[in-house]
C-alpha cells in the first residue's frame, strides 16, 4: 500500500487506476481497429493462494526476524518486475523464482547485519527499490548454487533528510519515492526535476543504481548528471564518497556505484544537485510532412545550443497511436522552461530550425509567464488517473496523457493477447538511419516468423548534440500462452540487429538479466575484468544480485543455510 492506493502485485502501478469503463472499452476499440481480427479476450489475474509458491528455504536469525516477511502475496509482488514478459508471467501464474523472504530494513545497521548473514549462509541478496525494472534487475533468477533468496525492500530507508539551500542540494534516502521526494522539496522552492515515466513508483536509489534518463529530453536527462555524493554499504565495508561540485582526484568513486545494479554495494543515501522550481515555460508542437526532414530539423535543434526541456520526436505510427495524431512526417514536441527569465526567444528560434527544413505549427506555441496558471508544460507526475486533462487538445497535450498512462494501457492489453512492449537503444546521428531500418527489419522478420502481425513505433526520448536515442514501440497481436516467447523471439532479433548497427543495449533501462548476452558484448574486455575485480573485492561471497552485469566470481562457502 502505498499513500496513494493499492500497489498491484502482478501488474503497473495501483489497483485503484487500473484501465476500465470508457478507457477500457476505448482501448479495446483501437486495438481492434489497428490490428483486426485480433484475440482480444480479457485474461485475468490469477489469486495468489492458488499460485502455489513453494515454502520459503531459509529461516533467519531471530535478530532480523521482525524484518523479513515470507507473506505469499509480498513474495508474488517482489519476484518480477514490472516488464511487460513479466506481468504476462504473473497474468499466466509462472512465479517460477520468487524470493524466500522479503527483507525490510529500517535503518543502514541493519542492512550490514542482512548482508552479513546471507553472506555466511549464502544466500543471494537482491536489492529493491520500487520494484520498475522492466530488464530482469530485481528478479531472483540466480546464476549460482544458493542456499536461497532474500528481497532486499529499501523503501523504508526513505525521506529528504537535509537541504543545504546556499549550494542547492539536499540528502536524500535511497527508498523515497518520485512523488514524496518532491512533495519534501517543493517547500523549500527546489526541484530534483529526474522524472522518469516510473517516477510515481520507483526511487532515487533506484535510479542510481540504473543510471536511469529523466522525462527531460536534453541537458540533465541522466541521474548522473545530478548526483553529489553517495553512500552505499556493501560486504566489505561503507563507502561514502565527499560532496564536492567536481573533482579530478581520479577515478570517480560514485561512478564505479552508478549503474552497477546491486552488484557491488547498496545505495542508501545520496547528495542530490537541486535546481530552483520553473517559473516560464513555452511549448509547442511542429508538424513535418518527410520523416527525414523531421529528424535533420531535430537534429538542428540538438545542436543548437537551446537545450529544451522537451524534445520528442515522434515517427507517423507513434503520433497516431500515442497522440492519436495523423503526420505524414512525425511530429516533434518542443518545450522550454526557465526559473530565472522568459524562454521566448529560445523557443523561436527553435521553431524557426524546424521551419526551416519544413516544419509547421498549427497552433501558436503556448507560453507561460509566472503570474499565468501552468498549462502542459513538463511538470512532476501527480497522480495518473484514468482520464486526460482537459487541456490536452493539441498533439503534446494528448502524448503526455497517454505518456503517463501507457504502462497502465500495456497491461490491459497484454491480458488480451496483444504484445506491447518497448525498446531503446542510442546511436550518433550518422547511424540513425540505417539503424532504424535494421531494427524494423529485424523486428518484422521476427513478427512474421512468430505468426504475429503488428506495428512498430519510434520515438525519440533524449537527443545529444552527437546523436538521438530512438525509443521503439512494439504492437502486435499474439497468442495467449505463447505472447511471451514471442516476444522473446522479437528481442533477441531487435537486439542483435541494435548491436551490429553501432547502438547501445540500453539508453537508460539497464542490463538486469535480460540484456546480460548483449551486454557482455558491448562491454571492452578489460573493463569487464575490472568490473569482476570489484565484485570479488566488494562483495567476495557473491551474493549481491546475482546474475546481473557479470558471471559468478565466488564459489559457494560452507555452511548451514538458516541461523
Amino acid at each position: 500500500m502505498t499513500g496513494s492506493g493499492t500497489r498491484s502485485w502482478w501488474g503497473w502501478g495501483t489497483v485503484e487506476d487500473a484501465v476500465r469503463g470508457a478507457e477500457l472499452r476505448d482501448l479495446v476499440d483501437r486495438a481492434s481497429a489497428l490490428l483486426p481480427g485480433a484475440d482480444l479476450t480479457d485474461h485475468p489475474p490469477p489469486d495468489v493462494p492458488s499460485l502455489g509458491l513453494p515454502p520459503p528455504r531459509i529461516v533467519p536469525p531471530d535478530s532480523l526476524a521482525a524484518l523479513c516477511s515470507s507473506d505469499p502475496t509480498d513474495r508474488a509482488a517482489h519476484t518480477h518486475g514490472r516488464a511487460f514478459r513479466d506481468v504476462v508471467r504473473n497474468l499466466l501464474g509462472d512465479l517460477r523464482h520468487p524470493p524466500d523472504l522479503v527483507v525490510r530494513p529500517t535503518v543502514e545497521g541493519e542492512i550490514v547485519d542482512v548482508l552479513d548473514w546471507c553472506a555466511r549462509v549464502h544466500v543471494a541478496v537482491i536489492p529493491f527499490g520500487g520494484g520498475t525494472s522492466v530488464v530482469g534487475g530485481v528478479e531472483p533468477r540466480l546464476d549460482g548454487d544458493f542456499s536461497g533468496a532474500v528481497s532486499l525492500d529499501l523503501g523504508a530507508l526513505e525521506g529528504v533528510r537535509e537541504i543545504d539551500r546556499t549550494s542547492r542540494a539536499a540528502r536524500i534516502g535511497a527508498g523515497t519515492l518520485g512523488p514524496a521526494l518532491e512533495d519534501e522539496l517543493r517547500p523549500s522552492g527546489l526541484t530534483l526535476r529526474h522524472f522518469p515515466q516510473s517516477f510515481e513508483f520507483s526511487t532515487l536509489g533506484g535510479w542510481l543504481a540504473t543510471r536511469s534518463g529523466g522525462h527531460f529530453a536534453t541537458g540533465y536527462t541522466h541521474i548522473d548528471d545530478l548526483v553529489e555524493s553517495m553512500r552505499v554499504v556493501t560486504p566489505a565495508g561503507t563507502c561514502e564518497s565527499r560532496r564536492l561540485p567536481g573533482s579530478g582526484a581520479g577515478p570517480s568513486p560514485d561512478r564505479l556505484f552508478l549503474g552497477s545494479e546491486g552488484v557491488l554495494g547498496v545505495v542508501t543515501e545520496a547528495w542530490m544537485r537541486l535546481h530552483p522550481r520553473p517559473r516560464w515555460r513555452a511549448d509547442a508542437s511542429v508538424h513535418f510532412t518527410d520523416y527525414g526532414a523531421a529528424v535533420a530539423a531535430t537534429r538542428a535543434v540538438a545542436q543548437s545550443g537551446l537545450r529544451p526541456a522537451n524534445c520528442r520526436l515522434l515517427d507517423p505510427v507513434e503520433a497516431f497511436v500515442n497522440a492519436a495524431t495523423p503526420s505524414g512526417g512525425g511530429v516533434l514536441l518542443l518545450a522550454f522552461e526557465s526559473a530565472d527569465h522568459p524562454v521566448d526567444a529560445w523557443m523561436d528560434r527553435a521553431v524557426e530550425l524546424c521551419r526551416g527544413h519544413g516544419g509547421t505549427l498549427p497552433e501558436a506555441p503556448r507560453r507561460t509567464a509566472p503570474e499565468a496558471p501552468r498549462r502542459t508544460a513538463p511538470e512532476a507526475p501527480r497522480r495518473t488517473g484514468s482520464a486526460g486533462d482537459e487541456r490536452d487538445t493539441d498533439a503534446a497535450g494528448r502524448w503526455r496523457s497517454s505518456f503517463l498512462r501507457m504502462p497502465y494501457l500495456r497491461d490491459a492489453l497484454a491480458a488480451r493477447s496483444m504484445i506491447v512492449e518497448t525498446f531503446e537503444t542510442a546511436c550518433t546521428w550518422d547511424t540513425f538511419d540505417s539503424l532504424r531500418a535494421a531494427v524494423h527489419d529485424a523486428a518484422n522478420d521476427a513478427l512474421r516468423r512468430a505468426g504475429a502481425t503488428g506495428v512498430i513505433a519510434c520515438r525519440f526520448s533524449h537527443v545529444y548534440p552527437d546523436g538521438p536515442a530512438p525509443y521503439f514501440g512494439i504492437y502486435a497481436a499474439g497468442r495467449w500462452g505463447s505472447t511471451v516467447a514471442q516476444w522473446d523471439d522479437v528481442k533477441a532479433a531487435v537486439s542483435e540487429a541494435i548491436l551490429a548497427a553501432g547502438g547501445t543495449i540500453t539508453h537508460h533501462h539497464a542490463i538486469g538479466r535480460d540484456h546480460r548476452p548483449w551486454y557482455d558484448r558491448q562491454r571492452p574486455e578489460p573493463f569487464a575484468a575490472v568490473l569482476r575485480a570489484a565484485k570479488s573485492a566488494l562483495d567476495p561471497a557473491g551474493i549481491l544480485n546475482p546474475g546481473v552485469l557479470i558471471g559468478p566470481v565466488a564459489s559457494a562457502p560452507d555452511g548451514p543455510t538458516s541461523s
